[in-house]
């Protein structure tokens, strides 16, 4: 009586099949057993082939070995249903229309997971045009672009996360052209702005050194910032080390020569998106979130070093995201299914 289920699975088939004390008491419905319903990206990392849309042969023959008394195994323990994010799965149950006093029309989706909300939040809506990307610049670096192409290499931290398109809303802007795929493409590394607390740079500090270093300038300190051993992404190598020298006595020298390291990074990671396949090979549009998205001298530097991989005619704009709560994010993937 034991099934997978990500909490996400767990709240929709409460929604679903009502409160079970509640159940059992009010309307006695819990005789069969109850179905979880899940998406593809809750269910990227437990193994879903999100190319293929199924379960891979390997993972259903482990669990036949391994359960050989149950018939079916997979189907006892599995999700019964994975839909895309933003698809309809059912509608809410009675008790909780009646609790709450919510329509009678309301409609349960597919979820999906905390960073891919945000990324919808950041852009602003379910339909972004192939190429924008958003970068989190919070105590760790994550990026995330949305592609034509599934791209994917474990060695170098490089994963791929099926979009939804909604009846075609994923347009290719030089083609013209609808897609019937789309992958949100990306990794996170473990340098980030967490080394800046780790170096002992305040707030204050922060936003007036910031203040007197010109974006447009390279800092010949050439670092990889990272808290301690161990890498992710661009390249996933766990025997990485911090590289945080020489380090000069000019505070702001020190803090310029960190926030280049840290965008040098995110430019290497999109040059490995791009590299590995990455349809287009680099980003059109970045939104930044995170607490490092607030200095906008940094967007500056950014927005100069991904020029210089991108083209500088073909310079991806830089911007800070107005919002990037994953809630807003579900809010917008709800109501685009709907749209």
């Amino acid at each position: 009586n034991e099934m997978l289920c990500h909490q996400a699975d767990y709240v929709v088939m409460n929604l679903l099949y009502g409160d079970d004390s509640q159940c059992k008491q009010e309307h006695s419905i819990l005789d069969k057993r109850r179905e979880v319903r899940s998406d593809w990206h809750n269910c990227l990392k437990l193994g879903y082939d999100v190319q293929n849309l199924c379960w891979p042969d390997w993972m259903l023959s482990c669990l036949d070995k391994e359960l050989s008394s149950f018939q079916d195994a997979a189907s006892f323990v599995l999700p019964d249903k994975v839909v895309s994010p933003g698809q309809p799965i059912g509608a809410l149950h009675p008790i909780w229309i009646e609790r709450y006093g919510l329509s009678q029309d309301a409609l349960l989706v597919g979820g999906t997971t905390d960073s891919n909300a945000a990324f919808f939040a950041a852009v602003g809506g379910a339909s972004p045009e192939f190429g924008t990307a958003v970068t989190s610049l919070g105590s760790t670096l994550a990026i995330k672009m949305l592609s034509k192409s599934f791209v994917e290499d474990a060695s170098r931290g490089v994963y791929s996360h099926r979009f939804p398109v909604f009846d075609g809303s994923c347009k290719d802007n030089h083609e013209g052209q609808e897609n019937e795929e789309a992958w949100l493409v990306g990794g996170a590394s473990n340098v980030g702005c967490a080394v800046l607390r780790q170096e002992q740079f305040s707030n204050s500090e922060l936003i007036e050194l910031s203040q007197q270093i010109d974006p447009m300038q390279d800092s010949p300190l050439s670092y990889y910032p990272l808290t301690k051993k161990g890498e992710r992404f661009p390249v996933a190598d766990s025997e990485r080390k911090p590289l945080l020298v020489p380090k000069p006595e000019n505070r702001k020298e020190y803090l310029h020569g960190i926030l280049q390291g840290i965008s040098d990074v995110e430019c290497q990671g999109f040059d490995a998106l791009g590299s590995l396949g990455a349809s287009p090979p680099k980003p059109c549009i970045v939104w930044s979130c995170g607490g490092g998205a607030k200095n906008d001298m940094w967007l500056k530097m950014r927005e100069r070093k991904i020029a210089d991989i991108c083209g500088r005619e073909a310079g991806a704009k830089v911007c800070r995201a107005e919002n990037t709560e994953a809630s807003f994010g579900s809010a917008i993937l709800a109501a685009a299914t709907f749209n």
